[in-house]
């Protein structure tokens, strides 16, 4: 779509930055950058554009934050939200239902994979992480089985921000400045094959290893104090590591075999980022829960939710048990209606099928940056990527600290934005550049993207 400047809703108000850094305290976000630099203001947004208060147009190489799935500017999502809320704009699912939670709930019962068919609304991807351990600890109290209440995550991984869900975070740096957190999560490897060196080329050996890290740390904790293990179907923190062949699979195994729950932490994977609605469906195994927010509705109105099995149900139906939890927003009637008309469009323009039909051409423009000095590794599926940077390709010797900061902050994240691409240049682990792009994009914006990141990271080494 062309747009003029002048067509841009916030075009030439040159207010927006200094009102923002006068009263808006971003999220994540080092205020001290703009002493000396304009905050930037997102005002408008279509398709897979996004438009600043200049009139500046960006591709949205991150989905904005793995959320637009369908794209900006769907005026049917809008137009949802309004009907919903001139009928019943909100009322809250403690002890009633309303209509679009009711129809929601039974929707998702239906696209998740096995018995995944009771759904417990959030508003964040974070709250669903909590929910889940919670649901985890109580249903193995109401079994006879109280001890188990420690929970396995990844190395590296990010779970969200909640106390419970920070500390199933694996990035120490993320969570030093709030300790004391929960006790009891432990920590195992991740599946980065580029880092594992020892298994040589054979990645499903090396799954089957990542998976038996579960098992052993299972036996060293004690199988009757463990409640369950949380994995991503590609683990984001890091850059997008997708599961080996077979590693999934043993650890369903593993779970079976300890009575250990298998969360899948699709808050990123769910809807359509893999070419699926879940990501374990993609993947070929049967979780206990699964926690989703972000493409739920395309992010044009919050919402998340916990999803599990008839079987963790159960013991919540009987007598005077309750699960004493639960957010004023969780299941909105706006949020919900958002998020049904949402899966219309997803059924209706087929977006997991256009995934599919298109991954292979996003992997292999993608794959084209293996050319430069900078670029070490380009892994992913879907429509989810990260490429990780490093110093020497033969020996994959990473930056330092110092030098990651001055590449990053110092270069990458402003330089890629002032070219036109919206994208994540992370370092939580060894460097990456990461790249969600909405599902409507195609070879055109494959194109895009990488003509923008071979000039930038063409003109990054040059500057180490």
């Amino acid at each position: 779509m062309t747009t003029t400047p002048q067509d841009v809703p916030g075009y030439g108000d040159d207010t927006l930055s200094e009102r923002a850094r006068r009263h808006l305290w971003m999220h994540f976000t080092r205020m001290s950058s703009y002493d000396d630099h304009e905050v930037p203001v997102i005002v408008r947004g279509d398709g897979p554009y996004i438009w600043d208060q200049h009139g500046k147009r960006y591709l949205d190489g991150l989905a904005s934050l793995f959320v637009v799935q369908a794209g900006h500017g769907r005026t049917e999502l809008a137009e949802a939200a309004a009907k919903q809320g001139a009928e019943l704009a909100y009322f809250p699912i403690w002890s009633f239902a309303h209509p679009t939670a009711i129809e929601l709930a039974e929707r998702l019962a239906d696209l998740a994979p096995g018995d995944l068919n009771r759904v417990f609304f959030t508003t964040g991807g974070g709250e669903a992480v909590e929910t889940a351990w919670k649901v985890a600890k109580q249903y193995f109290r109401l079994t006879g089985r109280p001890y188990k209440h420690k929970v396995i995550s990844r190395s590296i991984a990010y779970h969200g921000t909640p106390h419970g869900a920070l500390s199933l975070t694996g990035i120490p740096a993320a969570k030093v400045m709030f300790e004391p957190l929960v006790p009891s999560a432990i920590k195992v490897p991740n599946t980065n094959f580029y880092r594992a060196p020892e298994h040589g080329d054979d990645l499903e050996a090396f799954g089957r290893w990542a998976a038996d890290q579960i098992a052993l740390a299972i036996e060293m904790e004690g199988p009757e104090t463990v409640a369950a293990v949380f994995v991503e179907p590609v683990q984001n923190s890091g850059g997008c590591f997708p599961p080996p062949p077979g590693y999934f699979q043993r650890l369903r195994e593993i779970c079976d075999t300890y009575d250990v729950l298998l969360v899948a932490d699709e808050v990123i994977c769910a809807f359509g980022r893999l070419g699926e609605y879940f990501g374990a469906t993609r993947y070929g195994f049967q979780p206990d829960i699964v926690t989703v927010a972000k493409g739920l509705t395309s992010g044009y109105a919050p919402l998340a939710a916990m999803i599990t099995t008839d079987r963790i149900m159960e013991p919540f139906l009987k007598g005077t048990s309750t699960f004493a939890h639960g957010f004023t927003f969780g299941g909105h009637p706006v949020s919900c209606a958002v998020a049904l008309a949402n899966l219309d469009i997803f059924e209706r323009e087929d977006l997991n099928g256009h995934v599919r039909k298109n991954e292979a051409a996003f992997r292999s423009t993608l794959e084209k940056l293996n050319d430069l000095p900078i670029v070490g590794d380009v892994r992913g599926d879907g429509y989810f990527y990260g490429i990780e940077l490093v110093k020497d390709k033969a020996t994959k010797e990473t930056f330092d600290d110092d030098e990651s900061e001055r590449l990053l902050r110092g270069f990458l994240s402003g330089a890629m934005f002032e070219a036109g691409l919206h994208c994540r240049c992370d370092d939580r682990g060894d460097p990456v550049v990461q790249l969600a792009p909405p599902l409507i994009c195609d070879q055109e914006h494959f194109t895009e993207i990488e003509q923008i990141l071979r000039a930038v990271l063409t003109e990054a080494w040059q500057r180490i």
